[in-house]
């Protein structure tokens, strides 16, 4: 179901493991910023109608992710702060089109990305994860965002025909597997 054009090296979850700090507070920024680019979608294009309801329940799940999240910081004794932001994302959207509606479909679509990439790497973390709770929510997190990639492809189906969606979804999956792979830094997508 993932569109994802690489697949993360298996030296990846180690590396996770060894800087997991980083990571679980990572993770709660990388919930705090999808809650936040559904609600931009949100504002940005009000005239879809059909995209209220389903990017509305997005966004309060993902701040529901976020909520969880300080909760697994709080209970490990990690101080939520600040964080230099990662490239991923800004990367990944330096291929979104300028003109709509091609900039909308684009932003779908990376959005969907994202999401794809979280929902293979919280499972590679649920599956390395010696603290049998906290793989257990990483499994059920991972769920979430398997749905959440659906959700912005059926939305970008409303944009363009299902066969360009997957034609473009599929050039910017590989321009995504090209920013992660020269991103080095201990992030959940780096």
């Amino acid at each position: 179901m993932l569109k994802l054009a690489s697949e993360t090296p298996a030296a990846w979850s180690a590396h996770a493991l060894a800087h997991l700090d980083e990571i679980l507070l990572d993770h709660a920024h990388c919930e705090k910023k999808a809650a936040s680019a559904a609600l931009t979608l949100l504002f940005q294009y009000p005239e879809r109608a059909s995209f209220q309801a389903p990017l509305a329940a997005l966004a309060r799940e993902e701040l529901s992710h976020f909520e969880a999240m300080l909760d697994v910081l709080a209970g490990r004794g990690i101080g939520f702060r600040r964080q230099r932001p990662s490239a991923y994302a800004g990367r990944l959207r330096s291929a979104v089109s300028t003109r709509e509606p091609e900039r909308l479909l684009d932003t779908l679509l990376c959005s969907a990305l994202i999401e794809a990439r979280s929902c293979e790497r919280l499972g590679l973390l649920a599956d390395a994860l010696p603290d049998a709770e906290l793989a257990r929510f990483y499994a059920s997190l991972r769920a979430a965002e398997a749905r959440h990639h659906g959700v912005y492809v059926e939305l970008a189906c409303e944009v363009a025909p299902r066969e360009r969606v997957a034609a473009r979804l599929a050039q910017l999956a590989v321009h995504e597997a090209q920013v992660l792979a020269a991103a080095s830094e201990p992030r959940l997508h780096g």
